[in-house]
């Protein structure tokens, strides 16, 4: 008997679009988060991916959008969130990799999102694209770039909900970790602390169980996983692993800083 979200775009009439209305809140907490990045998983399944996902225990769906502009390949449109919103309760997480994000923020809100989230190399249009996610009633996150120096979002941080550290170069799925990120991970939670914010700190690319503990370690609280998830066989023990490594939280070191200590010791 084929299971009921075989049908990528079948609806159960039982879901409702909910989340679209919780507050900051609601949706903003101190827990962990892992949120399954559907760039990772089977297309022609969306359905039962999702189904899968959430019954193995994923706090969020992280959707990739590109426009093969601002970065050089192409994914979703927010026809697709359309028709997968009412599959899951669970938010979903948008990531605009576009060069003209404010063409796709209200058919992303309308569509089902729960947090948008654009880039600050986009320079100048920055403020307004916050403040258009903002007035759409969506939660605002914004994205940082490993080549960008990480003082390029502090003017913004109080402006937002949820800060997004690319831990790859954005464009494809799939790709290594860059540890020399992790002090930008370090320098945004200092801030968040010293400012008496509440924005998530999220991490996206290369993120594994041993990658996802260090990301933790330097401060990030959510966690964007491809392939650590839908690559594996069991999807419930693949998301247990990486509950078990950010479980464990530290303070992060730099090499230089490490070396120092050892040396002390």
């Amino acid at each position: 008997m084929p299971h009921k979200h075989d049908n990528c775009f079948a609806v159960p009439q039982a879901h409702t679009h909910a989340l679209a209305k919780q507050t900051p809140l609601e949706l903003i907490s101190p827990r962990m988060i892992i949120a399954s990045s559907l760039l990772a998983a089977n297309y022609t399944r969306f359905g039962a991916e999702i189904a899968r996902a959430e019954k193995a225990g994923t706090d969020w769906f992280h959707l990739d959008v590109m426009d093969g502009h601002f970065v050089p390949n192409l994914s979703f449109g927010p026809g697709l969130l359309k028709q997968l919103r009412p599959l899951t309760r669970r938010p979903f997480d948008v990531h605009l990799m576009c060069s003209r994000p404010e063409i796709l923020l209200e058919p992303f809100a309308t569509a089902g999102a729960n947090f948008l989230s654009v880039h600050v190399e986009l320079e100048g249009r920055v403020p307004s694209l916050l403040w258009k996610i903002r007035s759409l009633g969506v939660q605002v996150g914004l994205v940082i770039n490993p080549p960008t120096p990480v003082s390029a979002v502090k003017p913004f941080l109080a402006q937002i909900d949820l800060l997004l550290i690319m831990t790859v170069n954005p464009g494809f799925g799939g790709q290594n970790f860059i540890e020399e990120v992790l002090p930008k991970i370090q320098q945004a939670a200092a801030w968040r602390r010293e400012l008496g914010l509440r924005f998530r700190l999220e991490v996206d690319g290369g993120i594994n169980a041993q990658t996802a503990a260090e990301c933790a370690r330097a401060g990030a609280d959510t966690f964007v996983c491809g392939t650590a998830i839908f690559g594996q066989r069991n999807l419930r023990a693949a998301i247990r692993r990486l509950r078990k490594a950010i479980g464990s939280r530290g303070s992060y070191h730099s090499p230089k800083e490490a070396s120092r200590a050892q040396a002390k010791t």
